[in-house]
């Protein structure tokens, strides 16, 4: 089959190269032309763990352009592009002027997939009647529509994509069997079919459940401090009951879906309350460090880590950010080190007459740095603030902060 997938970012892109791994005829669509350039080159534009050798087999079956009149050869057309959001509204123009071209070059007997997280009755409402207007054709009668999002995170995006569960969503049931018959080939996950807008609420469902179970991680993090007892214990042992499975309390929830996808179903349901609840939550505890930071008097902090979570490069919507501005708007000098997202930036000249370190995100790498050689290096006063529990016990030599383990010692 021939395939076009439009967007060759985090997701669409290594959708795109396991297509073209199981044999079909892909061809990828960008509109950022250095990006595709990249790509013709044999260089990838991001990391991703087994990414370079899925690129190296698919190499024979996979070309990326910037012509959408590309499209109309190919059998089935995969959109997975961008949904951020703005004024707590899902942002669709990305998904929209794709859909416009995809329109414009849409012929008789294709199948349209809809991959990007969107508003529940997004690809049922606007996306077919955007491609009704540009093509003059008829969903469900002259091309099929469906929805699929995707099930992953990145780190370990390649293997999820293969072996998680799926769910499929069409606009009828030809439009779910035609695009489950194309991720059969290379899905090795369940695959479910639905509607297209029940599909389209599971997905931000998912990613609502575990921003509202961190949320009440964090609010338990509050109450643990108060009572002067440590979150971790009373989470680690509260999960023992096969019941329960309360989340990891942090510095904040960062990431292209956590942050943004709860306020999809607000969107459609403003009169919901939980929800909004759970986001102001997460988004303020960046606000405690800041505090802390402020009551200590440090005027120079260095936060280890920018990616959202820990071995990625990803910096989308990271607390660091937040943090970060938060605290330059108080007039506190701030550097950041974090070796994935910017290699270039040593450790030594990150941490220079630094009063304070923050563990915003835990990378595996930071385990393996001589803590107590950073700690003494430090000026007074010294003080390291533990957003992630990356620290078991508080480590000597400074004030210790950690989220959940107490007010500063």
């Amino acid at each position: 089959m021939k395939v076009g997938v439009i967007g060759l970012g985090y997701i669409g892109l290594p959708t795109a190269l396991l297509l073209a791994n199981a044999g079909h005829e892909v061809v990828g669509i960008d509109i950022d032309a250095k990006k595709v350039e990249k790509l013709r080159n044999g260089i990838l534009p991001f990391q991703e763990r087994g990414l370079e050798e899925l690129f190296e087999k698919a190499k024979k079956n996979f070309k990326a352009t910037t012509d959408y009149s590309s499209l109309r050869n190919v059998n089935a057309i995969i959109v997975s592009v961008p949904t951020p959001m703005k004024d707590r509204k899902m942002m669709g123009d990305y998904v929209f002027n794709a859909m416009e071209m995809v329109g414009k070059n849409l012929k008789k007997g294709q199948l349209v997939i809809l991959e990007s997280t969107v508003t529940p009755g997004t690809t049922a409402g606007k996306v077919r009647e955007i491609l009704e207007r540009e093509s003059g054709l008829k969903a469900g009668e002259d091309f099929l529509l469906a929805y699929c999002p995707e099930r992953a995170i990145p780190g370990n995006t390649i293997y999820e994509m293969v072996h998680n569960d799926r769910i499929i969503g069409g606009i009828d049931e030809e439009s779910a069997k035609r695009a489950k018959e194309l991720y059969s080939t290379f899905v090795k996950g369940n695959i479910y079919t639905t509607s297209s807008t029940v599909a389209e609420m599971v997905k931000v469902v998912e990613n609502t459940y575990r921003d509202v179970n961190i949320a009440l991680a964090n609010e338990l993090a509050k109450i643990a401090e108060k009572i002067g007892v440590n979150v971790y214990e009373v989470i680690e042992l509260a999960n023992k009951h096969p019941r329960v499975n309360v989340h990891q309390p942090g510095i904040g929830v960062g990431g292209h879906c956590l942050p943004i996808d709860p306020w999809f179903l607000v969107e459609v349901y403003p009169e919901a309350k939980l929800i909004p609840t759970a986001r102001e939550i997460n988004d303020e505890m960046v606000n405690d460090v800041v505090k802390i930071i402020e009551k200590t008097g440090i005027k120079r902090v260095t936060i280890f880590g920018e990616a959202y979570k820990p071995d990625v490069d990803d910096t989308r919507e990271s607390p660091t950010h937040k943090l970060r501005d938060l605290l330059e708007r108080r007039g506190i000098e701030v550097r950041i080190y974090d070796p994935i997202v910017h290699p270039n930036i040593s450790l030594d000249k990150a941490i220079k007459n630094s009063q304070c370190i923050v563990i915003s995100t835990a990378h595996s790498i930071f385990k393996d740095l001589n803590w107590e050689k950073i700690i003494s290096s430090l000026e007074e006063p010294k003080l390291i603030v533990d957003g992630r529990h990356f620290f078991e016990k508080p480590p000597s030599g400074a004030l210790f902060y950690g989220i959940g383990r107490g007010d500063v010692n």
